[in-house]
């Protein structure tokens, strides 16, 4: 018995495009509602296609699901150049890339703090490169600080900060509007002026002249 004929895409949109459309799909329905409150056929709707169609390009939304949270660490990744002996330049760069990811893809960051507040279940392959990662820029704030090129601080501390600041924009861009443009829906604040400011409160905070 031969196999079944794969369902055939519409000829305005190639596998690329039915790909993105299912990614797209997946990410609002993933940052909504969590791994467990999305299903399939939700997707599917979103993206434009039935269900049969939906599993023809993917195995499930499992799969689909970690290809999303991985993506968000494939992000994060470089940001920080624990070898540089400028804390100012790197602080500051991090700044803006964590900053700038959060005005970007919000829906990405929000799949990832959604998933932490869910337990973590799905990020087992996640933390052992987070820790050696983490530990990197732990060891590079403490070198800096026993040169004399920054005040003491908690490095942990520090960083946490960051990603909690910056992060914020993304999670909670809801609060953020309603609290300063109420009326406004979709406004969000100047990015650079943002970048700039976290920067110079981040960096007064270390004793470093920005």
């Amino acid at each position: 018995m031969s196999a079944p004929a794969a369902p055939r895409p519409s000829p305005r949109r190639n596998r690329e495009q039915v790909m993105a459309a299912i990614r797209a799909a997946a990410i609002a329905e993933f940052s909504a509602n969590g791994l467990k409150g999305t299903s399939t056929q939700a997707i599917a709707q979103r993206a434009g296609l039935t269900k049969p169609q939906l599993h023809y390009y993917i195995r499930g939304k499992e799969e689909l699901y970690e290809e999303l949270l991985m993506s968000v660490v494939a992000d994060w990744r470089g940001m920080f150049d624990a070898g540089s002996r400028d804390p100012g330049r790197v602080l500051g760069d991090y700044i803006r890339s964590k900053i700038q990811l959060a005005f970007d893809k919000p829906e990405i960051s929000r799949i990832f703090t959604r998933e932490v507040l869910d337990g973590g279940r799905n990020l087992e392959k996640f933390w052992p490169d987070a820790r050696k990662r983490t530990r990197e820029k732990v060891a590079a704030i403490n070198g800096w600080i026993a040169k004399g090129l920054m005040q003491p601080v908690d490095a942990h501390a520090l960083l946490m900060a960051i990603w909690a600041m910056t992060q914020f924009y993304a999670d909670s861009a809801l609060q953020v509007q309603q609290l300063r443009k109420p009326g406004q829906p979709g406004w969000a604040p100047e990015r650079e002026a943002l970048v700039e400011e976290l920067t110079r409160f981040v960096l007064r905070g270390c004793g470093i002249r920005d």
